[in-house]
């Protein structure tokens, strides 16, 4: 006959899986893998007050050894914070083994606030808890108890895990780009059809962008523009840089958002570019694409952990190398960049991005792009006259 037996945790043991739980699945922290760090857990949620939660089961038994605690979790921090590009950056360290002579009283460290937890009634007694986590003790009291206790609780980490992982794979998977396919084709069937037929010059004259005749009421220049181009480079330079990153946009944030984000961006460029151009004449689809650069931009903000040294090395650089280019050669209308850029960004802030914008940030995104664009008509049509 085979002998049962039970699996004890220990009671510092039980308040790290209770924890751990708590902030996983109630607060959607996410691990972070640091190399070299051991007996304690780093929790990472951009969005919160506490940007981390550090849980500490380690042994500290003298102040000396809880400075240099602290000097290290600044120093890891400060790599967290540029990897991410968080401007301001606040953490929790919950220490569950601290020696009776170490004073957290002495942290200097304005940004890390400490907890010493040596029983779970210490989290009711904490005004840090009490702020910031009011519902942390009700979260940690269980039915399970011992071993169902333990499987419970990785049970629910594991399946909150997997389903994070489903949302990523569904926002990151690589996607077919129809709607960047039809914008790259009909910029072609703009230029190579008026240019068959003969009738190219007076076609772009009639589309573009000509201040005195949109505001003589012919509107749709504002939009038409974006698919018109002055010669083949301008096309196939274009269109090449539409397939690259409009594919990458439409990926992320799906075919109806990046659409509206292309034509928003597009108006806003025209915008713009009125207030600058005089009398003469602005076309092409660069307007649009840098606000699909800055579409680009705020998504990947608010996917940095993933993509935020992609931010720093790809698409910001990329952004300020083709500025610069507008402002060394002539004959670019750079302004029409500027304004696509920052519509691009409030277009995608009004539209939000999937599993991360709340309705607030929505409706803020829709207010600023309004009163962005309405600056832009006041200047372009009311305070011209």
């Amino acid at each position: 006959m085979q002998q049962g037996f039970e699996i004890v945790l220990d009671d510092k043991n039980m308040i790290v899986m209770k924890l751990l739980h708590y902030f996983i699945t109630e607060k959607n922290y996410n691990p972070i893998i640091l190399q070299g760090v051991e007996n304690e857990i780093w929790l990472e949620n951009l969005e919160e007050d506490y940007k981390i939660i550090r849980i500490v089961s380690g042994y500290i038994h003298n102040d000396e050894q809880f400075r240099f605690d602290m000097f290290k979790t600044k120093r890891i921090m400060k790599k967290i914070k540029a990897k991410t590009l968080s401007l301001k950056m606040n953490a929790l360290s919950i220490f569950l083994d601290l020696g009776e002579s170490v004073n957290l009283s002495k942290n200097f460290t304005k940004d890390v606030d400490c907890l010493k937890v040596i029983e779970e009634e210490d989290l009711d007694r904490n005004e840090i808890v009490k702020s910031f986590f009011p519902d942390l003790t009700k979260k940690l009291t269980y039915s399970e108890e011992g071993l169902q206790l333990f499987a419970k609780i990785t049970n629910d980490i594991n399946l909150h895990n997997k389903t994070d992982a489903e949302k990523m794979d569904e926002v990151f998977r690589p996607k077919i780009p129809y709607v960047t396919y039809a914008l790259i084709a009909l910029c072609v069937i703009f230029y190579l059809g008026p240019l068959l037929f003969g009738f190219y010059n007076s076609f772009v004259v009639q589309f573009c962008v000509y201040p005195t005749m949109i505001r003589a009421g012919e509107y749709y220049r504002l939009l038409t523009a974006s698919f018109l181009h002055g010669n083949v480079l301008h096309l196939l330079f274009n269109c090449y840089a539409l397939f690259v990153i409009g594919s990458q946009v439409e990926s992320f944030l799906g075919k109806g958002k990046y659409l509206l984000i292309y034509l928003l961006s597009a108006l806003s460029a025209s915008l713009m570019s009125m207030l600058f151009l005089g009398n003469n004449l602005s076309l092409g689809a660069s307007g649009a694409i840098f606000g699909l650069m800055g579409a680009l931009l705020y998504f990947g903000y608010h996917y940095r952990v993933y993509l935020g040294n992609v931010i720093k090395s790809q698409i910001i650089p990329l952004i300020l190398f083709n500025l610069l280019l507008g402002f060394t050669f002539t004959g670019i209308d750079n302004f029409a960049h500027i304004g696509g850029l920052i519509g691009g960004i409030f277009a995608t802030m009004a539209c939000g991005v999937k599993y991360k914008s709340s309705t607030f940030e929505k409706v803020n995104g829709i207010l600023i792009y309004l009163l962005y664009t309405g600056f832009l008509i006041y200047m372009g049509f009311i305070y011209h006259i």
